[in-house]
């Protein structure tokens, strides 16, 4: 069976990181975007990782500029906005797509674990969709997320456990990694 262990990367320098480097952690994998609404997760983000980066937790991020090209500059850019506005300490990789022809292999390995289930309820929600399903239309059954933001939590075995999408509350994320952490 295939973990996240079995992927490699790309850092914002563009050398290749193997995940087996993080084995034995618990991990949150995010596609994130410096331009976009839910762009201050960031900052429960940072929080989480400060909190818990002692006890096995690391989180991942990838940014992405697939999503109303909501992330536009370089990988140098998005990492001093990243580290100016909301101080983020954990790993940034480089700028990935995920989804279409060109999405990295690790995203859809990801999003073929755990598919998408929705948005939520909700008008707001309801309105993320019909934006996102418009914006991924032209990647058909390659459209791995829906959104920026979309968090994967992945065990210490390497195992994808689950997904949280962007409407999800950072609140319900954290009680997720924790409860992660202790097992």
């Amino acid at each position: 069976m295939s973990t996240v262990y079995d992927y490699q990367v790309k850092d914002r320098k563009g050398n290749m990181v193997s995940l087996k480097d993080y084995e034995g952690k618990v991990l949150l994998i995010v596609n994130t975007a410096t331009g976009c609404g839910f762009t201050p997760h960031y900052e429960p983000l940072e929080a989480m990782y400060k909190e818990l980066k002692d006890q096995g937790f690391e989180i991942l991020d990838f940014p992405c500029n697939q999503f109303a090209n909501q992330a536009p500059g370089s990988e140098d850019e998005i990492h001093q906005f990243c580290t100016v506005k909301f101080g983020t300490e954990f790993p940034q990789f480089g700028k990935i797509d995920v989804n279409g022809d060109n999405a990295d292999p690790l995203f859809a390995f990801l999003a073929t674990q755990k598919p998408f289930e929705g948005f939520g309820k909700g008008l707001k929600n309801a309105g993320l969709k019909t934006f996102a399903d418009a914006n991924n239309k032209k990647y058909g059954d390659k459209a791995y997320i829906k959104w920026n933001f979309t968090k994967f939590l992945v065990n210490r075995k390497g195992e994808v456990v689950s997904r949280f999408e962007p409407t999800y509350d950072m609140k319900d994320v954290l009680e997720a990694v924790k409860a992660e952490l202790v097992k």
